[in-house]
Order: C-alpha cells, then structure tokens, then sequence
C-alpha cells in the first residue's frame, strides 16, 4: 500500500498532514525520479494552483524542494489543472505539479505531478518517488554551486490558455447563428476558474453570467461548484438561463443544469457529446471509455445507440490509459471529469461546456431536449466509515459478503451494486443503481451499516 500519494496525488490537510516539509521532500524527490526517466537531467517544471490559502505555502515549500535539487521552476499562479497540463506539452516543459485539492473543501490541499505529455504520471513513478522520499538520501540530491535551480514568475501564460479555446471554438462560434435569447450562468466555485472562464466567454461572444467568482482563500468549493448545484439551479430558473455550469475547485470537472433547473452530470455529457462526435465521424472506434462508477443508464444509450462501451475502475488516470492504450478519443466519469483526447490529455471543465454549448447550439434545440437521449437510473452512494488500514476488509468477511451477493442477485438486470475503498479517505463507498430510490436508499444504508459494524 502507498503512504503519501493517493489516486489523485496526495491530498491532506495543509500545513498538519500536508507540512511544508513534506511537501519539500516531494518535490526534491519527484524531481530527482522525473529527470531520471527524462534526457534533461536539469529538468524545467511548472507549478500551478488553486485559490486555497495555504496554496502559496505549498507552492512555496514546493518551489524550494525543486531549486534544491536543481530544477528551474515556472511560478503559474492561480491556473486550472488542465491549462497547467495543456502548457507543460505547449512549452515542451520536463513536468509540472498542480497544487489543489480539487473539490475538497479549503482546508485540504494536494499535489499532483504530470509528465511531460501534460498527463498524470502513472502509479510506478508516484509509488517510485515514494521510495526516494523514505530512503534517507535527499540530503545527497541537493545541487550545488551554479547547478541550483531557478525560479520565474511566469501568471502571464494564463493569456496562452485562454488563447487554446479561442483556437479552437472561435471560428466555430462565428458560424453558428447564435439567439439573443441564449444565456450561461457560470459557477467557477470561487476557485481556479475564476481567473479564466469570464475571459473565454467573453472572447467567444457567448453571453453569460458570472457566479461565485470571488475567492477569498477560504470559500473555494463553498455552497458553490460542482460538488453544490442548488445555488446555480435556482439561479437558473429565476433568471431564465438556457443553461448552468459549474466548475469544482481546480477546473478539470463540469456538471451543468438544464433550463429547468435539472441536474446533468458527467454521464449525460458524456452521452451527448460521444453521439455528436459519432455523427460526425469523430469517436474513434465508435467507443465511449468511463469506470464503473457510471450510470448504468450511460450503458444503456451506448447499447441503443451503437456506441462500443469500455469500463475501466475509478480515477480519470485510468480512464485516460484506456483511451491512449486502445486508441480512443473520448472518456471519463460520472463526476464530470471528461477527457476529450483530440484537444488536451486531462478534464478540462471549460472545455467539456464549451463543446457542450457547441453542440446544443448546433442542434438549436433546449438543453433538457437534447438530454433526452439517455434515461439515468436513481442512484444511492453511503459512505461506510471504517479504519483505513481495513477498507479491504469487506472483501473477506463472510456475512458481507453474502449480503452482497444477495443484493447483486437481486438487482440483476434492472440496477447493480458496486461495493469500493475510497482512494483519499478512510471510507468504503457503497452504491446501489435501480427503478425505486427510496427502496435502493434504504438497501444502501443497511449494508453501509453492516460494513461499518463488522469492520470497526
């Protein structure tokens, strides 16, 4: 089992569980492992960040494990994840790191390194760096003399990623014959969107409004975003907004809202964008990647619509390695992480809406029409709170087991239950799709009840 990184990086509360310290022997040590798998044994690397108050702390302690071991360093600021990832191939940088803690609340925070493709390093190279950080010898990767690395502050590249979208959707938009009546409300959940989403929309002539757009450090993901609708599902109706959008904390996810208020999430847009993209010739291979945590209702249209399904488990890192293994375009998860391989090779929240609004336009139909293409199913998620160092466990005890099995058995056909350690917290997630939500709720939480009962 690993002891820092997670499934999505490490991610702790900042400046207990995520001491500078740490965060310095990360960086020293991700250093060292990255320019070992690099020709450039003086590697360049990024580092980006969210709107957290503890973001420039991380950075900084950051910073000085990479100018310690002698990497030049390239201070973003505040920058979505995926702008971080699309400069790193952009400015043929060695790595990059995004400090975030996603969708977590403000007093987390996290590190995430991504290789020089602009993709998240793969499981060996984290477990690899790992092993350097335990080992005893940072102290004698430490450069001397002229081989000391520098750093440059470098927020202007924010304009080159703002410029990514503008490549790519503004000849688009010029063609569309776009309503007056057409407007976004737009939730960037006070976080890394906020330096960005207004002057995208803005360049692109979509008009719009702007929600929880003013961070203060400490209301990142606040009643806002995407982990909390109801603010921007309200916000809709009473404003008469075509659509609704909502960013998390470091700008990979999109869920969005119909004009009445209704919730799309990451399966809807998965099934609308992969059908447009099979019209026009576009989904490589006619295959939709996602994991298993998606809809049951998302196998349903890819069946009905011709559409080859691919499953892979949970994390957007192993959706991605699907896609790029097997040669398909298009992935990603129920959460409204979506990976459009054509464009950049991690989620990008601006740019899943912004196709989104392409095609909705394109079609010149309402958003809750065009969603008419997929039936979700009602689905429950309990959280079992158990020891970490027994979320396996479940797997081994008999009469849960059994229990599992019965439930399985039963919901055959017309649900499913999907039973799985969470990767960042000590919690084992039960999940039970079917027809009757209250009747799934109830199953869900009785198991999450045995769970926690026979494991603590």
């Amino acid at each position: 089992m690993r002891k820092y990184f997670g499934t999505d990086g490490i991610r702790r509360i900042a400046n207990t569980e995520l001491s500078p310290n740490l965060v310095y022997r990360v960086a020293k040590a991700g250093a060292y492992v990255l320019a070992k798998h690099s020709e450039n044994k003086t590697p360049t690397i990024l580092i980006g960040r969210d709107t957290r108050i503890s973001g420039t702390l991380i950075e900084s302690a950051m910073t000085a494990g990479f100018l310690s071991y002698g990497a030049n360093v390239k201070i973003l600021g505040v920058m979505p994840t995926p702008g971080v990832a699309y400069l790193t191939k952009k400015l043929k940088a060695d790595a990059s790191v995004v400090i975030s803690a996603s969708h977590n609340t403000y007093e987390f925070n996290g590190v995430k390194y991504f290789s020089n493709k602009g993709m998240k390093i793969p499981d060996e190279l984290e477990e690899e760096i790992e092993e350097v950080m335990d080992s005893g010898k940072l102290d004698e990767l430490s450069a001397a003399n002229e081989k000391i690395g520098v750093s440059e502050i470098r927020t202007d590249l924010l304009d080159e990623y703002v410029y990514f979208f503008r490549k790519n959707f503004e000849e688009d938009f010029e063609k569309i014959n776009m309503p007056e009546d057409f407007v976004v409300a737009i939730d960037t959940a006070n976080g890394a969107t906020s330096v960005v989403a207004e002057k995208v929309f803005t360049a692109l002539g979509i008009k719009h409004y702007i929600l929880n757009n003013t961070p203060t450090g400490t209301n990142i993901n606040d009643n806002c975003g995407s982990t909390h609708l109801d603010t921007l599902k309200k916000y809709v109706v009473e404003n008469n907004c075509s659509l609704g959008i909502a960013y998390d904390g470091d700008g990979d996810r999109c869920l969005a809202v119909d004009e009445k208020g209704n919730e799309i999430d990451g399966d809807t847009l998965l099934a609308v964008i992969s059908n447009y993209m099979k019209e026009k010739g576009t989904l490589k291979k006619d295959t939709l990647v996602a994991t298993v945590m998606s809809n049951l209702g998302l196998k349903k249209y890819a069946e009905a619509n011709n559409v080859h399904f691919e499953e892979t488990k949970v994390g957007d890192r192993y959706v991605l390695e699907k896609m790029l293994k097997d040669g398909y375009n298009l992935g990603g998860e129920q959460s409204g992480h979506i990976i459009m391989l054509d464009y950049n090779p991690t989620g990008d929240g601006i740019l899943t809406s912004l196709m989104f609004i392409k095609i909705i336009l394109e079609k010149n139909v309402s958003v809750s029409k065009i969603c008419d293409i997929i039936q979700i199913y009602p689905q429950v998620l309990i959280n079992a709170k158990v020891a970490s160092d027994k979320k396996q466990d479940y797997e081994q005890d008999a009469e849960i087991k059994q229990e599992i099995e019965k439930l399985e058995k039963e919901f055959s056909g017309n649900g499913r239950v999907l039973i799985r350690p969470s990767g960042t917290e000590p919690l084992v997630r039960v999940m039970i799709e079917g027809k009757d939500k209250e009747y799934i709720k109830t199953k869900a939480e009785n198991l999450a009840k045995l769970i926690e009962k026979k494991l603590n």
